[in-house]
């Protein structure tokens, strides 16, 4: 399962506590950027389609690998990039994590030490294409106390649909 969305939204605080739940693996996305990725993040500077193509298959080489369900952080804005990371013999559900832009800037601002420049948002924003009809997965509010995101998730997977137990 991949949790998706902008910078700020939750990823990897969500995916390490549902991975806890499911005792299974959490793979945290960013770890698979380059240094040159998280150079130009520092000073501000958007990615390309070009710079996130080769994290984007380092991501997804390694949920090829994987024999047991994990959960991944990764914003996966595009459709396109959502594409590259299915292409393995393993379901990907994508979570998106949904959440107001005040939140966001909140959030990323009380954020040290991390790598992504808030001025990068904006862009992040306007990049990102919400799940499509076709794509399996599903959104849930991420403005919300992490107890009642995992909740909500929880709930979702529980759905037939997914046949997450």
């Amino acid at each position: 399962m991949i949790l998706m969305g902008v910078s700020g939204c939750g990823k990897t605080l969500i995916g390490r506590k549902l991975a806890e739940k499911f005792k299974c693996q959490f793979i945290e996305g960013d770890d698979y950027h380059t240094i040159e990725n998280k150079h130009k993040m520092k000073k501000g500077i958007a990615l390309t389609d070009e710079d996130r193509e080769g994290w984007l298959f380092s991501l997804k080489d390694r949920l090829s690998q994987s024999i047991e369900q994990v959960f991944v952080s990764c914003s996966a804005l595009k459709k396109s990039y959502r594409e590259i990371l299915c292409k393995h013999p393993y379901e990907t559900i994508f979570i998106h994590l949904d959440v107001s832009k005040d939140t966001l800037e909140t959030r990323l601002n009380d954020r040290k030490e991390h790598f992504f420049n808030p001025s990068l948002l904006r862009d992040q924003l306007n990049t990102l294409e919400v799940l499509h009809g076709g794509e399996n997965g599903f959104s849930v509010n991420s403005d919300q106390d992490p107890k009642k995101i995992i909740a909500d998730i929880l709930y979702k997977l529980n759905d037939e649909k997914y046949a997450l137990h």
